[in-house]
């Protein structure tokens, strides 16, 4: 008989996945981890009984939450990713050949360790990469004690629950600020507001304490349910948040990249909000 999987994030809706294969059943030493492979969606990554990314639409979050600052600064050469110990943001980086340095720091190894086993396509191939530094520790104390500056800062976190709550507060984002390069751009994860309206409004306080320029911008991905995800965007120089059509073109076309989600006219069209998401980021 077909093992079912529940997703617990939401109190009164959940969905479901058949569990056509359970491939990993463990507890980290941060958190309850499970994957598994679904007929619909390929491998799952589990974490908490929260579902992380899956490997058919996994392709939209990492492109829009890598691409979008990346391109909107133009000029990243360093960039600094806390969580994300799948590897698909580290991958999205570092097809960028400008990028000379991508350091991620990811609080859990065993994340690390079973994403390249259970989903090496993923990664594909980007620990390995030589512009690529793993750093196993806590996001929180190592923005605290860090001093090299960094021209793009990608949050990708879990929902604000255990590991992940520190990366939600005012404090943590001011230390991010800090260590940006003058017009430095900051991406966070900011859940789905028709469903998390608290959560966005908590990130848009938490942000906007902490930088002159925020902004949110949003995504549909199949898996995180409840409506159009939402990533928030913070910097001192709101021009690199969508820059002229013109010059997002070029620089898109001169990059030589091919996606399945991103686009100039996304990215532009991405923070053109609804209504109900605006009034969700303003509480």
């Amino acid at each position: 008989m077909t093992e079912w999987f529940s997703e617990t994030l939401h109190p009164h809706w959940r969905q479901s996945f058949a569990a056509d294969r359970v491939l990993l059943r463990e507890q980290t030493a941060h958190q309850d981890l499970v994957i598994l492979e679904n007929q619909t969606f390929g491998r799952v990554m589990v974490l908490d009984g929260m579902v992380q990314l899956t490997e058919r639409d996994e392709f939209v979050y990492h492109e829009m939450i890598a691409h979008v600052p990346l391109f909107g600064h133009g000029a990243a050469r360093r960039v600094l990713i806390i969580g994300g110990g799948d590897g698909g943001t580290l991958r999205e980086v570092l097809r960028h050949k400008t990028v000379e340095r991508a350091t991620m720091v990811e609080i859990d190894a065993t994340v690390v360790e079973m994403a390249r086993d259970h989903m090496p396509m993923v990664s594909d191939g980007a620990f390995d990469d030589p512009r690529a530094e793993l750093i196993i520790a806590d996001g929180i104390a190592f923005v605290a004690g860090a001093h090299q500056p960094y021209d793009v800062i990608i949050i990708d976190s879990t929902d604000p629950f255990g590991p992940a709550e520190g990366l939600f507060t005012p404090a943590f984002y001011g230390a991010c600020r800090q260590l940006l390069t003058p017009g430095g751009v900051l991406v966070v994860q900011a859940g789905v507001p028709f469903l998390q309206p608290r959560e966005i409004a908590h990130v848009n306080a938490a942000l906007s304490a902490a930088f002159p320029e925020v902004a949110f911008y949003a995504i549909a991905v199949p898996t995180y349910v409840g409506g159009l995800m939402t990533l928030g965007w913070a910097s001192e120089d709101a021009g690199k948040k969508v820059p002229d059509p013109a010059v997002l073109a070029a620089r898109v076309a001169a990059s030589g990249l091919a996606f399945g989600y991103y686009s100039p006219e996304g990215h532009a069209g991405a923070f053109a909000l609804p209504p109900h998401i605006r009034a969700a980021a303003r509480g």
